[in-house]
């Protein structure tokens, strides 16, 4: 099979705790967190939203990793790359998965076989508190508005996992916006438990989630 075919089986290698992120609000943003092309004026837009809440507090963000070897230009490598990411809620069993709504989406409109999801042009997403929003993405914009033929500053972030995510802070919120790779389209999942409440918040990254079913993990 190739690569990129969905029915290619994904053997998660291993699953890492990135980061820990707080969301004092419970309304929960995963969208990319860069301004749009066609917005000359990078206003602060609010990010996709999800319907549901999550409690309010501090939880772990975990990244699922596969790792097989590729070839380049003739060349064997040993590759790793992030399948999905994860937002661990509670630790509870997930019983079932659901495609996440955002507070804007109509239900009435999804039909059946639609993928409901961000699309990110960067090829990164995030998860942020919502009412934080616009100052989490300040360094993002700010570094969007440079003039091009500057060098650039870096963003006012902290690289987490070897370059692979960042973390802005708003101490004044006590919130937290945490980056990860997101490729297209993404669908946001909830896992949920027995009972139906949010146990993960999680979004498969690049061909994978074209399977329209999460990587999973011993642990769930």
């Amino acid at each position: 099979m190739l690569p990129d075919d969905p029915t290619t089986f994904v053997q998660v290698a291993e699953v890492t705790k990135v980061t820990e992120i707080r969301v004092p609000s419970g309304r929960l943003i995963v969208a990319s967190p860069w301004p749009e092309d066609d917005d000359p004026e990078l206003r602060r837009r609010a990010g996709r939203e999800l319907r549901e809440r999550i409690p309010p507090g501090v939880f772990r963000v975990e990244a699922a990793w596969t790792q097989a070897p590729y070839e380049f230009t003739g060349e064997r490598f040993d590759g790793r790359e992030v399948a999905a990411i994860r937002l661990r809620v509670t630790d509870a069993p997930v019983a079932r998965w659901d495609m996440a709504l955002g507070v804007e989406d109509e239900i009435e409109r999804v039909r059946p076989g639609d993928r409901v999801g961000f699309n990110s042009e960067t090829n990164m997403g995030c998860f942020a508190d919502a009412t934080a929003w616009p100052s989490l993405t300040d360094p993002f914009r700010r570094f969007w508005q440079e003039s091009p033929g500057s060098p650039k500053q870096g963003r006012d972030t902290v690289t987490l996992a070897d370059d692979w995510f960042e973390r802005a802070s708003d101490d004044t919120h006590r919130a937290d916006l945490v980056t990860f790779p997101a490729e297209g389209t993404s669908v946001v999942w909830l896992g949920r438990t027995a009972t139906g409440s949010i146990a993960s918040v999680v979004v498969a990254d690049g061909y994978r989630s074209r399977t329209d079913t999460p990587p999973t993990d011993s642990s769930d």
